[in-house]
Order: structure tokens, then C-alpha cells, then sequence
């Protein structure tokens, strides 16, 4: 840990959260072996500061939805201005400044294929400072969405995770959002952990079918509720985005073991001139160097790699600018 504002059981809080951001503080406490107070001290004080967040998220996976990631070259002047109109979008995720700066980064939701098409053939086209648009489906999703990059560290031994893991998703739910989860989900998009009494008043349904109905949202593996933070806070300063080639016969190969690097974040096979893209996450420069090195670099079927270093993060998952 290199902040001290950061320490041990910080880090072991923000696991917890992980593995599950609805428990109940109390729940939280016992596995960690501290009072109910301290956790929910340690937890308004990182939601004060702006570095923790815990969101309700639809799984875009599960739901069939299409997602995209767009590769903005900019002119120098605009890249900011551009990721922060793409940032107010309530269809975008993951927003990031690469490559010195003039290239925006981000991924996008399409429920229709008309939202992605107005964004793609209309919008961004007439933007006069976006020099080349590049767009790469995301195929499949080897590591990400539901399961956390935290999740593959050790501040928590197997019994407390054993301890905090809920109900695991049934494969075999039936998925179906109606107009009536809007609400749900948006109120939890805000705060992935309010109060039934909260959602009951942002719904307007009743305490009991608000609860029935997130277990089943849950359950079925439509929404989880993931965590947001500021990853330089516990040490880990360097971030990049691969595009990896990778011959075909080796795509689902290389993206499984992709899936149990530690340093992975997301991975996933992706149309386009690369058809693999992973985010990776490491505590400096020679940590990344490392990776590509003695990680990447020896798995059988990657042909190139490019390295694009995250400057500046401009959207998680939420943003509040």
C-alpha cells in the first residue's frame, strides 16, 4: 500500500464490496473481523473523497445487448472536450484519453441498433475535430462485467470470500426487463446500495415486490452490482489498453488465460484489425513492461500487440462531472 490514507482493511473493504456491494455493513464486519461502526466509517469516507462508488449495472452480456468499443482519433485541442460529451451519455462506459492524448477510447450500449447507428453514422461523423473513428464489436467477453479486477486479489483468504460471495447467478433464469425495472435500475445505477425503503419511493412499488424483484434481476445474472475506484490510490499507477492479434485458433486459448492474469481487468475478442482487446492494470511502467514480456509475450498464437497507456480515466462506469 503506497498511500497511507489507503491501508489494509481499506482494501479489504473495497474486496468485500466486489464480492458483494449490497451485504449489510454488519455482515461486512464480522468477516472482517471489526466493528459495524468502523466499516461504515471507512466506507462514507471513500464514498466522501470520490473514490468509491457501488452501482447497479445491467449485464450487457446476459441481456443480449450489442457493445462496442469506438477508437476516437482527435486533434489535440478537442480529445477532453470530446470524452466528456461522450462521458454525459447514458449509453457509454469506460471512457479514457490514449496515445499522447488525441485518442478517446470508450465503450457503448446498444439496446437497437438504431442508438448505435444515430451515434456512429450521424453524430460523431459531423464532429469536425475527430479525425478517424474506428468501431470493433465486442464478440465475447472472457473476463469483466460481473467478475471484478479485485476479485483476483489475495487481501481476503478463502473463507471470507466463501463468506461474502452470494447466491451465485442461475444460468438457466429466464432474462426479462420490462418499463417497470427502469426505475429500479436507474435508482441503483446512483446508488447500487440503497435501501429498500429508497428504492421503494424511486419505484413506487411496494418494499416486497422491490425486493423480489432485484433478487430476481440478481439472480438471473440481468444486473450485478459492481464497484468503482480510483485503482492509483492502492498503488497500481499504470493502466493500458492491448489490442492483441491472436491466430483464431488460438483466440479462445490466449482470451482464457488472459481470464487468470492477475493484472487483467477485462478481456475480450473484438472485431476488427485486432480481435482481442484487454485492459490490464499494474503498479508501474516496469510491472506493464513484465506483463507483455514474461505473460503476454509467451502465450502461443499472439502475432502483435500494441500498447496504448491510459493518461487519464474520464468515465468508469458513472460520471459525476
Amino acid at each position: 500500500m503506497d498511500s497511507p490514507e489507503f491501508d489494509e482493511l481499506d482494501q479489504r473493504l473495497v474486496s468485500a464490496l466486489v464480492l458483494d456491494g449490497r451485504a449489510p455493513f454488519s455482515k461486512i464486519a464480522a468477516v472482517l473481523g471489526v466493528s459495524d461502526q468502523t466499516v461504515a466509517r471507512r466506507y462514507r469516507r471513500l464514498y466522501a473523497e470520490g473514490e468509491l462508488r457501488v452501482v447497479g449495472v445491467r449485464d450487457t452480456e446476459r441481456l443480449g445487448h450489442t457493445r462496442w468499443m469506438l477508437r476516437l482519433r482527435c486533434t489535440p485541442d478537442a480529445s477532453v472536450s470530446i470524452a466528456t460529451a461522450l462521458a454525459r451519455r447514458s449509453d457509454t462506459a469506460w471512457i479514457g484519453l490514449t496515445s499522447g492524448g488525441t485518442e478517446v477510447v470508450c465503450t457503448t450500449e446498444s439496446r437497437r441498433p438504431e442508438d448505435h447507428e444515430a451515434l456512429l453514422l450521424g453524430k460523431l461523423p459531423r464532429t469536425p475535430s475527430i479525425v478517424e473513428i474506428g468501431a470493433h464489436q465486442l464478440l465475447h467477453r472472457f473476463y469483466g462485467g460481473p467478475l471484478g479486477w479485485f476479485t483476483k486479489d489475495s487481501a481476503l483468504t478463502a473463507e471470507e470470500r466463501a463468506a461474502l460471495l452470494p447466491a451465485p447467478v442461475d444460468p438457466s433464469a429466464p432474462i426479462r426487463l420490462d418499463e417497470e425495472d427502469d426505475a429500479l435500475i436507474a435508482a441503483l445505477a446512483r446508488n447500487g446500495r440503497a435501501s429498500y425503503p429508497e428504492l421503494q419511493k424511486a419505484t413506487g412499488r411496494s418494499e416486497s415486490a422491490v425486493k423480489r424483484r432485484l433478487d430476481q434481476l440478481l439472480r438471473c445474472g440481468a444486473l450485478f452490482i459492481d464497484v468503482e475506484f480510483d485503482t492509483t490510490r492502492f498503488g497500481f499507477r499504470s493502466r493500458a489498453l492491448l489490442w492483441i492479434t491472436v491466430a483464431p485458433s488460438a483466440l479462445a486459448a490466449v482470451g482464457a488465460a488472459l481470464a487468470s492474469h492477475p493484472e487483467v481487468a477485462f478481456a475480450g475478442a473484438t472485431s476488427g484489425p485486432a480481435n482481442l482487446v484487454a485492459v490490464v492494470i499494474c503498479r508501474d511502467p516496469a510491472g506493464l513492461y513484465t506483463y507483455l514480456s514474461e505473460k503476454l509475450g509467451t502465450l502461443e498464437g499472439v502475432r502483435h500487440v500494441e500498447t496504448a497507456p491510459l493518461l487519464r480515466q474520464v468515465k468508469r462506469l458513472t460520471y459525476a462531472g
